[in-house]
């Protein structure tokens, strides 16, 4: 996978993965199929001693596994993988995922446009809609993340009525807020500079962190929607599990309290905590699995208690690095996709 020639930039393709081999092979067969051949491919195994990657280097000779005592969860994996890659750009890339021969020389393309561009993501649609013959937006990232002032995440192409077929609408590039760690394409530099992953988020809500931190130190970060991978979905956490309620709760608010500015962070976050608190309540209606979500809610927001201190540390490192205010992050953007908008 990895070419002699260097006339065009590398690429180190990070995979991080937990034991579901055939899931992987999928999508390292898919990958060998890429036109723009000046990558390489690091599997993050993340199994210890469970590992189910026997043979995988001698099956894929230009494939390298790395081999982590525990489980480091998606951002600790990823982080792992960072440090073996020397190219100028990196790609996490989830082993549930099968790209289409032409996804990385057009990403590669747009990052060499502008030396400002941290992070691209591609479009990303879901595989199980592929089978059936469709082209629909996948939940995790769509057409590319946006965020609103409350700190809540959304997507181009996913809404609360569901996910729109894809059609061309989202086709031509544009800025967005977060690339989906799904397919997050990135310029290695940028990503060192900020620290990387936050690695005590484990998993959900890690790469917006990333890509807000991003913003912060003035990185734009852009969708590129010439290139496609297709997404299988839920196969590290299902949706509505109440481990992932847990992090998705959880890691939201110390996003927000790491990456917003003061004034706007001390004004919205009754707001923001209100909100909170009726998702609980709306689980709490939901009979026995919507305790247990319920539940997760109270225990996310007690550790973000535990944690204040730290992330409080955090937060002044963060800030240092800004160079964009909170009025050109957020210009556009609602105060909270889960309120209804004033007319125009």
């Amino acid at each position: 996978m990895q070419a002699s020639g260097k006339t065009a930039p590398a690429v180190t393709v990070i995979i991080p993965h937990l034991r579901n081999r055939p899931m992987l092979d999928a999508c390292l067969d898919a990958l060998r199929q890429t036109t723009f051949r000046d990558f390489s491919v690091i599997v993050v195994d993340n199994g210890g001693e469970a590992s189910d990657l026997t043979g995988l280097e001698s099956r894929y000779p230009d494939t390298t596994v790395l081999r982590l005592p525990a489980n480091a969860g998606y951002a600790g994996g990823c982080n792992a993988g960072l440090r073996q890659a020397l190219s100028s750009y990196v790609v996490f890339l989830n082993d549930d995922t099968v790209v289409e021969p032409e996804w990385l020389g057009s990403l590669v393309a747009a990052a060499e446009s502008d030396p400002m561009i941290g992070a691209l993501q591609p479009k990303i649609l879901s595989l199980p809609e592929r089978r059936q013959g469709r082209r629909v937006f996948d939940y995790a990232g769509a057409a590319g993340g946006l965020i609103d002032r409350l700190g809540f995440p959304y997507c181009l192409g996913r809404s609360f009525g569901g996910r729109e077929e894809d059609a061309g609408q989202y086709d031509e590039p544009r800025d967005i807020f977060w690339a989906s760690g799904v397919a997050l394409f990135a310029r290695r530099e940028a990503v060192e500079r900020l620290g990387g992953f936050e690695e005590s988020f484990f998993m959900h809500m890690e790469e917006i962190d990333l890509c807000w931190r991003m913003s912060l130190a003035g990185y734009r970060v852009r969708s590129a929607p010439q290139s496609v991978v297709w997404h299988k979905g839920g196969a590290s956490l299902a949706e509505g599990s109440p481990l992932k309620v847990y992090y998705n709760h959880r890691n939201a608010l110390l996003t927000l309290l790491r990456n917003r500015s003061a004034a706007p962070l001390i004004a919205l976050l009754p707001l923001r905590l209100a909100l909170e608190a009726a998702a609980m309540l709306y689980y709490l209606a939901g009979g026995k699995e919507g305790m247990a979500r319920a539940a997760q809610v109270a225990r996310a927001f007690l550790d973000v208690l535990r944690r204040l201190p730290e992330t409080l540390r955090q937060r002044r490192g963060i800030q240092r690095t800004r160079t964009v205010g909170d009025r050109e992050l957020f210009h556009d953007a609602p105060l909270s996709i889960f309120l209804p908008r004033r007319p125009d």
